[in-house]
């Protein structure tokens, strides 16, 4: 199997060569970059919030599998989804797109996020240990913007 840097390599060896990629493959990979920026930005507002994935997903009427597959990039959530996130989370959500990059954010309902305003999060219930093992096993760093 090759690894990431041995493909992104190659990808930018054919781009210096001027060998054009398939569209298709392209447009996979903005939805790809896309999902995971998405995910990055529910677990960022999450994670400062305090909540286990858990509890997001009872707020937002989801299943806590489902937050897990959103964060880590498997899915790109529906605009009603993001609407139910965002009201679960307190927050606004916001897209911003500008040439080829995306940044996606939720925030404090007055545009500041927990970390800015200085605010404590909100207490949450006591998470199970079987529920800390699923939070500590499903984290992981990514950037939230593309481009």
């Amino acid at each position: 199997m090759v690894s990431h840097a041995r493909w992104k390599l190659a990808r930018d060896e054919k781009a210096a060569q001027g060998i054009a990629e398939d569209p298709e493959v392209e447009r996979r990979r903005e939805e790809i970059s896309l999902a995971f920026d998405l995910g990055q930005a529910v677990y960022d507002r999450r994670a400062a919030l305090g909540l286990s994935q858990t509890e997001l997903a009872r707020r937002a009427g989801m299943t806590q599998p489902q937050v897990s597959k959103l964060e880590l990039g498997g899915t790109v959530p529906t605009v009603p989804l993001l609407a139910r996130l965002a009201r679960a989370m307190e927050a606004m959500f916001r897209m911003e797109l500008f040439d080829s990059s995306i940044r996606v954010t939720f925030t404090d309902l007055d545009g500041n996020t927990p970390e800015e305003s200085g605010a404590a999060p909100p207490s949450t219930e006591p998470v199970s240990a079987a529920e800390a093992e699923t939070e500590a096993d499903t984290g992981t760093e990514r950037t939230a913007a593309t481009g």
